[in-house]
Order: C-alpha cells, then sequence, then structure tokens
C-alpha cells in the first residue's frame, strides 16, 4: 500500500483558506441555487436529455439546468469549447466573483489553477467525432481528446483571467477533486497568494456512457428516486451526472491583508491507494482517514459531520461503513452524500462535497442524503436522511476514485 502525506520540504505550513466558491450542479446552477435545493432535498437526477438514451440499460443522468453559456462566457470562447468546459469557466467566473478578487492584479505568477479531471475528455472527444463523421474532418485519437480536454479546461481558465502562476490537472477520477485542493494548497505553501481548483467534471455522450456502463457501477433502476441509493439495502449502483465545484485557495495572511471573506481553512488532507485484488490486504480508506486527521492535528472526536463517497455498490457501501466505523465508532458521528441529488460527477464531486462542508460550516447545517430509506447489511451509519441543524466546525470528506485511489480532507472554520 502507498500512502501519501503531504509533508512540505523547505516551506512553512502556511495556512490555506477558502474564499471563494463557484458551482455548477444538476439541481442548482450556481452557489446560492444548488445549496437551496440541496437543504430542501430537491434532487437533479432525471432522463438523459443530452443525447437519446432510451436503447441504453441505464437512462437516468444529472444534468446541469438551464445553462446557456452565452450567459457566462464571452462569445469568442465559445467556438473555442465544449460544455464541460463553459461549465468549468462557469464556475471559475462564480468563485472569482465570490472572492471579490482579480486574480491579474496580483503579483505575476502569483495566482494559477489547479483543477481534476477524468471524464470529460469523453464529451470533449465526441465532439470531435461528430466532426469527423459530419465534415470528414482529421481523424483524433482517444489519447488527443483527453490531453486536449485537460489543457483546454484549466488553460481557458488561466487566460481568461490573466494567471500566469502554477497551473496542472489531476486525474484520479472521483477522488481528484480532492486532490486537485491538495495540489493548489502544495502552490500556496510554496509562495503563490491564490489558486482557483477543485473540478467540473461529466460524460453525459454517448461515448462516455459506454464507458460507464462497461465499468459495471452504473445502477440499472430507471426512476430516479430509486436509482442512486448509497448505504441502503436496495443498492444497485450509482446514477452519473455533470458539473462540480470550483474553490479559491488563498494564503491566510494574503487573504486577512485584503479583507477577503474567509469560508473556512484546508485543515487536513491524505491519499492512499488500495493493495492489488487478490492480495489478501486491506482497502487503504481507513488509512488515508487517519492520516488526513493527523495532518489536520484534529481527533475523531472533533469531527461533526462526514461526507461520504458514497459508491451506491453493496461491497464498496460496506467496506466506506466499515472505515467510518472503524475511526470514528459505530453511528457516532453524522455522516451525509449531499450528491444523491446530483450523482456522481466523477472529478467534479468531491471538490462539490468540499463546498456543501464550507457551507454547513457557515450555516450550522447538514445537508441530507435523499431516498434512502433503510439500511444495507452491516451498516452502521449516523445517516443524515434530512438536513439536520448542528454546529459545525470540522468536516471530513471522502472521496474515492475507481482503480484504487482513497482520498480524505479536513475543513475546519475560519
Amino acid at each position: 500500500m502507498t500512502e501519501l502525506l503531504e509533508r512540505p520540504v523547505g516551506t512553512a505550513r502556511r495556512t490555506c483558506v477558502f474564499t471563494g466558491i463557484g458551482v455548477t450542479a444538476p439541481n442548482g446552477l450556481g452557489t446560492a441555487a444548488w445549496w437551496a435545493a440541496t437543504l430542501a432535498g430537491r434532487s437533479g437526477i432525471a432522463p438523459v436529455t443530452r443525447f437519446d438514451a432510451t436503447g441504453y440499460p441505464s437512462r437516468l443522468a444529472g444534468e446541469v439546468p438551464g445553462f446557456d453559456p452565452a450567459e457566462h462566457i464571452p462569445s469568442r470562447l465559445l467556438p473555442q469549447t465544449d460544455h464541460m468546459t463553459r461549465l468549468a469557466l462557469a464556475a471559475a467566473q462564480e468563485a472569482i466573483a465570490d472572492a471579490g478578487v482579480t486574480p491579474g492584479d496580483l503579483p505575476e505568477f502569483s495566482a494559477g489553477v489547479v483543477t481534476a479531471s477524468s471524464a470529460g475528455g469523453f464529451a470533449f472527444g465526441q465532439r470531435e467525432l461528430e466532426a469527423l463523421w459530419s465534415k470528414g474532418g482529421q481523424h483524433v485519437s482517444a489519447y488527443q481528446s483527453f490531453a486536449w480536454f485537460y489543457a483546454v479546461n484549466s488553460g481557458q481558465i488561466s487566460i481568461r483571467h490573466g494567471m500566469r502562476g502554477p497551473s496542472g490537472v489531476l486525474v484520479s477520477e472521483q477522488a481528484g477533486g480532492l486532490d486537485a485542493l491538495a495540489q493548489a494548497r502544495r502552490q500556496l505553501r510554496k509562495g503563490s497568494a491564490l489558486i482557483v481548483s477543485g473540478g467540473v467534471d461529466g460524460a453525459i455522450c454517448p461515448w462516455g456512457w459506454t464507458a460507464m456502463l462497461s465499468g459495471g457501477r452504473l445502477s440499472p433502476v430507471n426512476e430516479p428516486d430509486r436509482a442512486y441509493l448509497p448505504f441502503d439495502a436496495d443498492a444497485r449502483g450509482h446514477v452519473p451526472g455533470e458539473g462540480g465545484a470550483l474553490l479559491i485557495l488563498e494564503d491566510a495572511a494574503a487573504a486577512e491583508e485584503r479583507g477577503a471573506r474567509v469560508y473556512g481553512r484546508l485543515a487536513g488532507y491524505a491519499a492512499t491507494f488500495d493493495p492489488a485484488p487478490g492480495t489478501g490486504r486491506e482497502p487503504a480508506l481507513r488509512k488515508a482517514i487517519e492520516l488526513a486527521l493527523a495532518d489536520a492535528g484534529v481527533t475523531p472526536e472533533a469531527v461533526d459531520v462526514v461526507f461520504a463517497d458514497a459508491a451506491g455498490v453493496p461491497e464498496l457501501d460496506r467496506a466506506e461503513a466499515d472505515a467510518i466505523t472503524a475511526v470514528f465508532g459505530a453511528e457516532a458521528v453524522p455522516v451525509t452524500a449531499p450528491k444523491t441529488m446530483t450523482g456522481r460527477l466523477s472529478a467534479g464531486g468531491a471538490s462539490l462535497d468540499v463546498a456543501a462542508a464550507l457551507l454547513s460550516v457557515r450555516d450550522g447545517i447538514i445537508p441530507p442524503t435523499v431516498n434512502v430509506r433503510g439500511r444495507g447489511e452491516g451498516i452502521r451509519l449516523d445517516l443524515v436522511t434530512g438536513a439536520r441543524s448542528a454546529p459545525v466546525r470540522t468536516a471530513l470528506v471522502v472521496a474515492r476514485g475507481q482503480g484504487g485511489f482513497n482520498s480524505a480532507a479536513v475543513v475546519t472554520h475560519a
């Protein structure tokens, strides 16, 4: 098992805080709309409209509603961007405005972009394939499609906002949103002042749909309120979605100097990788949680809520529940999975959970896990199924990526 715990070399452990949030989610476009819908338990999961999915066994998705790219990005960028990049640009614009900062006014090379992606290349490649078929365009390989998408996504944000500092893209599926934030924290500790980070992702297109079906984790249930039921006795898989959150991370001293409003602090992070199948060794999620808590300098008793990965696959749910129970005790900490209202957003899911954690800290309320009625065998979690008012000063966000990735992040009050 490989364990990755951030240990800066030759740099002070500078405090890194969140000062801006931008959201494009299936149950709300924009942070305010998404958060209101989330607290109300309103789901954005519905039959796919982005393409004709009637011939597929899984036909539900979380699609961002009412998104008109012309309202969010300059017209000159429309021909150069695909749907996912446009959603990312909209989220970045909102986050930057929310932070009350103009990155181009900061010292040169002090502001950058570090994002996560894993599925958006499918939509980008789908567009290229359609151009090839309809116009006899130049052949584009799958590898080129993904590479171009990752570069375009973060690069367009950098160019639009005059951010010439550190840049990068993390690819670790659903865990990527946390891994990107950790990389942003590393850059801040190296001297950067501000990083736009998180993930906006999705693959709601025929090519992406076929790839996700081949993974064997999509729910075959096509009733929106019964399709995605993590930790439930009736769990049969997950529903995919598109969107996510981009966040502004700043050095705390720089944020204080400019009088920024602070949502909270990225206090701890760790990542592990599961051992190879058949080795008989334990999954590594518990270790990621323990290392993240140690990095934050907090005990399990200090955690007020856990935002779960919530795979919706019985054996994976059981493994996550076992890890949480091993660290905190049976039903000892509230656990929630608001992604039951959006579907799993690939690399965008974990950063959206971080946004929810920050707003939980701000508002003193834990968002619900919707539609779950009963626990699966051996699941001993205090699952929050209705919005719960409670003081939240420390939140743990857990994410797992298909293939063995585990990440955990601790978010605290400022």
